[in-house]
């Protein structure tokens, strides 16, 4: 019989798009003891997770609560208790993602319309609302964060077009919650779905979700209690169930509300760290997070321009945690990020698609946001182009990124 060694993973700087390095405080909150999950210790830990977490999605949705599973799982959950068969849903697609709604609404028996942008693009908002006025759907479903072209797609008009079109607007902010403004009430967005991995620094396992009266009213009208935890008024019956039952949210709103429905067993220690998480961003203060995502942002960018080399999303709509470099003509992008990672201990994202191999994806994202991450990344980046034979301006990356680190106009926290 093999005898296996305990873990013993080796220290790496992650500046990827996701997963990123979780903050050694959510770590520490992952070792705490197990509690059970109907423990009232336990239940006041998901009901201040709900409180903080409206905090972070900036609404006052009575529904805010995690997904047990990846950012993923918030996204099947949220389309498959709402969709039902022959709904017709519009999806904006200029990345990756945006395919990814596409498949998961297609298998929950929607009406498909799609319209689409180049990878690097983003909608003028008044197209998005000119389709929605066409093909006058009932969901819209849109990715606010691609990660895989490193764009955002503003959603300041889309969420009042959708409530007086009344179209439900479902938006995928995996890669933005805790990282940049996501709006829900403002923007009047009716379903957001969070992912942990990325700007909370939490491990990837939980999706945050939130969503509103609109949304409840079509999960309602949906409900369909199991049958070995219903009660004689659980059964009754429905013309359209909600066709999962780990993702059905009817029961799940039972689970986090004061029922206490026993729909499944809570994943404790992602509890615990998803709670810190969102503990952390709030002392920190969303408007003071989202400007060191935006500082440290500067000076990478800074840094790859002066080292010589160009960006992909250096575009107006760029998102603030996710930077694309263009690899240049001739150079092995696979054999730059293979050096970086084996000889540096760094890990940069390749993309997918009709951008793979064309670009790399450097993420700045909760933790890993960092000046000394920052500075790093820039100098082995150098001396790795320089080994493969790349003419790069050596020595501007760090003197550039230096700059911005030392200008007196910005004060912001590391």
């Amino acid at each position: 019989m093999s005898m296996f060694h305990e873990i013993n993973t080796p220290l790496r700087t992650i500046m990827t798009p996701g997963p990123v390095e979780v903050d050694p405080r959510v770590l520490r909150a992952m070792s705490t003891p197990i509690l059970g999950q109907f423990d009232p210790a336990f239940t006041q830990l998901m009901n201040e997770t709900m409180e903080m977490l409206r905090d972070v999605f900036q609404t006052k949705n009575q529904w805010a609560f995690p997904i047990d599973g990846t950012s993923r799982s918030g996204l099947e959950a949220v389309l498959c208790s709402v969709i039902k068969q022959g709904d017709k849903v519009l999806i904006p697609i200029y990345g990756r993602f945006g395919h990814l709604l596409t498949e998961i609404a297609e298998r929950n028996g929607a009406e498909i319309h799609i319209i689409e942008c180049e990878w690097g693009e983003v909608f003028e908002q008044e197209v998005i609302i000119e389709e929605m006025k066409r093909v006058q759907p009932d969901v819209l479903a849109i990715v606010h964060g691609e990660t895989s072209t490193g764009c955002m797609q503003p959603l300041d008009q889309i969420g009042p077009a959708c409530r007086e079109l009344d179209v439900l607007c479902i938006v995928d902010a995996v890669a933005t919650i805790g990282g940049t403004d996501v709006k829900v009430d403002e923007w009047q967005l009716d379903a957001v779905i969070g992912g942990t991995q990325k700007c909370l620094s939490v491990p990837s396992g939980m999706a945050p979700i939130t969503y509103n009266d609109r949304v409840e009213q079509v999960v309602a009208a949906r409900k369909k209690v199991e049958r070995g935890i219903s009660t004689e008024a659980d059964q009754k019956d429905v013309l359209n169930p909600i066709r999962s039952n780990y993702f059905d949210l009817s029961q799940l709103q039972d689970y986090w509300g004061p029922r206490r429905l026993n729909h499944h067993t809570e994943a404790t220690s992602m509890l615990y760290a998803l709670r810190e998480g969102v503990r952390i961003v709030l002392q920190e203060g969303l408007e003071e997070r989202f400007a060191r995502h935006r500082f440290h942002e500067k000076a990478l960018i800074e840094g790859v321009k002066a080292m010589g080399l160009e960006l992909f999303n250096d575009v107006p709509w760029k998102l603030p945690m996710v930077t694309c470099v263009k690899i240049p003509d001739g150079v092995d992008g696979e054999s730059v990020r293979m050096m970086l990672l084996h000889q540096f201990g760094i890990e940069i994202a390749s993309s997918f698609g009709p951008l793979h191999g064309k670009i790399w994806r450097i993420g700045t994202m909760g933790y890993s946001c960092r000046k000394e991450n920052i500075l790093f990344v820039l100098a082995a980046l150098e001396a790795v182009l320089l080994r493969h034979q790349v003419k790069v301006q050596a020595g501007n990356a760090l003197q550039a990124a230096l700059n911005v680190y030392e200008s007196k106009n910005i004060v912001v926290k590391s």
